[in-house]
């Protein structure tokens, strides 16, 4: 295999020194115009590529943004992904995409990761806001931006949207379409977004005059599809049979779909669904599902924006800010029965 070319053989093609080569690449108005076309010559010539890393660990600076998500096999996430991206790509910079899945000590590892290589900044969507250590990277002077999660302390800014509000207009729109036995399907109960989520949902219940146990929970470990069937084969086992069922994100929502179909359950005439994060599988679903919707594209370039921001202006110059965006309940067949009266 050949050898890649290196600095040194540059400067050797072409007659000069190393810090001559180095001028040319990082400060070439300093070196003379003759100069610099013989150095730019032998690197074309040789097919020098120079080292980025190398060129950061020099400058004590990174250009690379870490984005730490709880599943990168959620849409939702992909789409922060893409905003953050974006905006990186408009300041000269990298967004490095790690997934904890939902695992507070894969969470730890990446975590000290960041610290070790000097990121530029970390966007950290947080197995458990009350476990998640990143003063390590606070002592570097690495930002951290909290995404999809509202900063519980001072220390960082946030992006979110505000779950509570997500979780009453999905139940209140249940019990206005005759459902007055909901299910709410989601977990780990660590997950704020869960705890926030569930939280509205009672608040519709109470706010509708209904008693607090027409609303259920059916716990599940994960925010996925398996998840979500194996939650619709549990939730039919619910002493009242539920009419209404609102799951914490759109993955759930579809496998509790698949889950019904394969036990002859009708949706939405004998169980109307809600889910939640409107992506984009839930529109295209057999039945589409109604979802409350977040605009991930935009919590991602804004969170990649504050990040920005605070890496450049300093912690003794930054003030921290906490973003919440409004939820909007996109509603679709899934719970619009056609028969009004419940079961």
């Amino acid at each position: 295999m050949a050898r890649t070319a290196g600095i040194k053989d540059v400067a050797r093609a072409a007659g000069v020194s190393v810090g001559t080569v180095s001028n040319v690449i990082n400060r070439p108005d300093l070196v003379s115009a003759d100069t610099r076309l013989r150095v730019e010559a032998a690197i074309t010539n040789l097919g020098y590529v120079r080292s980025e890393s190398a060129r950061q660990l020099r400058a004590g600076r990174s250009r690379v943004l870490a984005l730490l998500v709880l599943d990168m096999g959620n849409p939702f996430f992909v789409d922060i992904a893409r905003g953050a991206e974006k905006v990186a790509r408009e300041n000269g910079l990298m967004v490095m995409v790690c997934n904890s899945g939902q695992d507070q000590a894969e969470e730890d590892e990446y975590l000290a990761h960041f610290t070790q290589q000097q990121v530029l900044g970390v966007l950290l969507s947080p197995v458990d806001s009350a476990r998640t250590n990143t003063a390590a990277l606070q002592r570097a002077g690495i930002p951290v931006v909290l995404v999809d999660r509202g900063a519980e302390i001072e220390e960082s800014c946030s992006v979110s949207v505000d779950d509570v509000l997500g979780g009453a207009l999905a139940v209140r729109h249940l019990i206005e379409s005759g459902n007055e036995r909901i299910v709410f399907v989601g977990g780990p109960p660590s997950l704020q977004q869960v705890r926030n989520r569930l939280t509205g949902a009672r608040q519709a219940v109470a706010d509708a005059g209904l008693p607090p146990e027409a609303l259920t929970v059916v716990e599940t470990q994960r925010l996925d599809i398996a998840a979500g069937r194996d939650a619709g084969q549990r939730l039919l086992g619910v002493a009242a049979r539920p009419t209404g069922v609102f799951c914490a994100n759109d993955l759930l929502a579809l496998g509790v779909l698949q889950s019904l179909f394969s036990m002859g359950v009708r949706v939405p005439d004998d169980i109307a669904l809600v889910g939640y994060d409107d992506i984009e599988f839930a529109g295209a679903a057999a039945v589409p599902i109604t979802s409350v919707r977040q605009p991930a594209y935009r919590i991602g370039r804004t969170s990649a924006e504050l990040l920005i921001a605070e890496s450049l202006a300093g912690p003794a110059e930054h003030e921290h800010q906490r973003i919440v965006y409004q939820p909007e309940l996109v509603v679709r067949a899934s719970s619009m029965r056609r028969h009004a009266s419940a079961r």
